[in-house]
């Protein structure tokens, strides 16, 4: 499974989760606010863009890996509140899918992109929802594990 740690300061496993956030303004937090916690790649959906389209993307653009879709895993429905700007509460949807590794090195991203990425890393599949920081994607590693289990065919 590959998994992103953001940055805190300015700037072989064959299976991944990525989720998709479908929302209607982009998450931005200030640098030097976030904590470094272990999470999934996840983005917005870009105009005219499907969610699993979204889902490849952002698996690549955060952590230089390219995967196919196995399976979607399911949706991950919450509400926050900004911890910047306006303080609004945003509904969030994050969409889950169980990707195979074609080809790419974890960790190889753009430059820009250590804004939202200070590491990609490899976690063993079985070991990915003692390690992530968020609950959903703790319930969707746990539900990869359950279908690759499943599927020894994979």
């Amino acid at each position: 499974m590959a998994a992103i740690e953001p940055p805190t300061e300015p700037p072989d496993p064959a299976h991944a989760i990525h989720p998709t956030a479908s929302q209607v303004d982009p998450l931005r937090h200030s640098v030097a606010r976030r904590k470094r916690v272990l999470a999934l790649p996840k983005g917005l959906v870009d105009p005219g863009e499907k969610a699993l389209e979204t889902a490849i993307r952002e698996v690549y653009e955060e952590t230089g890996v390219t995967a196919e879709l196995i399976t979607k895993l399911g949706d991950s429905k919450y509400v926050y509140t900004r911890a910047w700007g306006d303080r609004q509460r945003v509904f969030k949807i994050v969409s889950f899918y169980l990707m195979k590794y074609l080809s790419g090195r974890i960790n190889d991203v753009t430059p820009a992109m250590r804004i939202e990425v200070a590491r990609a890393k490899w976690v063993r599949l079985e070991d990915a929802a003692k390690l992530l920081a968020y609950g959903g994607e703790k319930q969707m590693a746990r539900r990869a594990l359950d279908y690759v289990k499943a599927h020894p065919e994979l």
